[in-house]
């Protein structure tokens, strides 16, 4: 939670910083809120935190089953008669498709706040003309695809690293091969489910 908060300041107040000589040289400094609000909500805040969550879930999540595949645990249930699928794997893709979601409205909130610090560095501007000014350019077919696709991201992020941890092979050496090619596997999805979104709502 701090990392996805740290993370999303920074962002936040680097991109307000960067942003606003090009917004001063057109005179359009008014509109340097709406541009950060709607670039980090669409698209960074999403991507950047579903990037720390494969880093940080998914490799978590692969090394924490291939463990329990190579001592065994995983063969243990199915003798016992415990369904791994709905004990292990379930409940962990349902807890990163709720968590994910929420981290990035949380990392969203603290780049806006990041953005605001950075905006008062170069001229006064109230808390409320700021938010006013962000939420300004912001409609619903910004909010709705940037909070479905991070609905998508907990998903894959989840299932991707139970598939890499419960097909890991036997051998010790097996659970950081499962942790690493669960952050690869599960960056490359975020990237290809970010693509899908911006295509579709390009055309509608």
């Amino acid at each position: 939670l701090a990392l996805v908060g740290v993370t999303g300041f920074i962002m936040g107040l680097v991109l307000t910083m960067q942003m606003n000589p090009i917004l001063s040289d057109f005179g359009a400094q008014t509109l340097l809120p709406g541009v950060i609000a709607v670039s980090m909500i669409r698209e960074l805040g999403p991507v950047i935190t579903g990037l720390l969550c494969a880093g940080k879930l998914s490799s978590g999540i692969g090394a924490e089953i291939a463990a329990m595949t190579v001592t065994e645990q995983i063969d243990a249930m199915e003798v016992s008669g415990t369904r791994p699928l709905s004990f292990v794997v379930a409940s962990r893709v349902l807890a990163t498709t709720l968590v994910v979601p929420v981290l990035v409205i949380f990392a969203d909130a603290f780049s806006l706040l990041g953005a605001f610090l950075a905006v008062n560095i170069f001229e006064s501007m109230p808390f409320t003309l700021f938010i006013n000014l962000s939420f300004s350019m912001l409609a619903f077919v910004d909010l709705f695809p940037a909070t479905l696709k991070t609905v998508f991201f907990g998903f894959f992020i989840g299932l991707i690293g139970c598939y890499k941890g419960y097909t890991a092979g036997r051998g010790t050496e097996s659970v950081g091969k499962a942790a690493n090619s669960a952050v690869v596997a599960s960056s490359l999805t975020i990237f290809v489910i970010d693509l899908i979104f911006v295509l579709i709502t390009s055309i509608f």
